[in-house]
Order: C-alpha cells, then structure tokens, then sequence
C-alpha cells in the first residue's frame, strides 16, 4: 500500500453551524457537495479539495454504531491530536481576516526560514497553524 495524500480531516461537534461559520468566515474555506451519509455535516473545501468534514456528534454516532464503527468520544482538548496546520500566502489579509471575525490568534516568527507561523483555535478547541512563508526580496 502507498499512501498518495492526506484527503480530509473530521471535526465532530455539536454546533455544524458555528463550525461551519467558523472554517468559511474565519478562514475562507468554503461549502461543497457532500454525498448523503446518514448524519448531519458538511464538507468544506479549500479550493477544489474537500480537506475538512464537519459531522453533528448525535447523528455520527448513532449511523456509526449502527454500521459498528466506533466512534471517539467527547474530551476536553484534542487528546493526542496537536493540531492541523496549513500554508498561505498574504499575511496581513489573514490577519486582518481572523480580526474581522473575532478570532483571537498568536504567532510565531522563524525568521531564519522566513515563516510567521500564526496559531489560533476553532470553536471545538481544534488548534490550527497557518504558516505563511515570505521570501526576502531584494
């Protein structure tokens, strides 16, 4: 077996809306065509790529159990999982993005690498960092 990319990740929670709100808004993403699954959710895309699923917990749960996939269970944090990171480019309409949103944020500058790394958490206390590479122009 080779693995050939990282398709998608799931956020599970309570409120589909506010995360969905939250992924769009905050951070640009948007809705695309999800196939009917038997829970409620969305994907959301970034560009063509469908890189997040958002599932309501009830409802996954239950069509999981009834297929006998577990399921994880609710925890504070994000348990073994650190965070989700993705690359960008214009840093300041990130910035200004996340601020227009009320997105509280902090970063990180590598200046060596010519990376400022910007962290911040979506409404599940999912951390994700944003690294935004700006080569030195000369």
């Amino acid at each position: 077996m080779a693995l050939t990319r990282m398709e998608h990740y799931l956020v599970l929670t309570d409120d589909i809306e506010t995360t969905k709100d939250f992924y769009c808004q905050a951070l640009g993403m948007h809705v695309g065509a999800r196939p009917p699954l038997g829970f409620a959710g969305y994907w959301v895309y970034l560009d063509d790529v469908p890189c997040i699923h958002i599932a309501e917990w009830q409802s996954y749960t239950a069509h999981s159990q009834s297929l006998g996939i577990s399921v994880t269970t609710p925890a504070p944090g994000t348990g073994p999982l650190d965070h989700i990171a993705f690359t960008a480019v214009d840093y300041p309409a990130i910035r200004a993005r996340l601020n227009a949103y009320g997105v509280a944020a902090s970063e990180n500058i590598v200046e060596a690498a010519q990376l400022t790394q910007v962290f911040l958490r979506d409404p599940n206390g999912i951390k994700i960092e944003i690294n935004v590479f700006t080569p030195k122009t000369h």
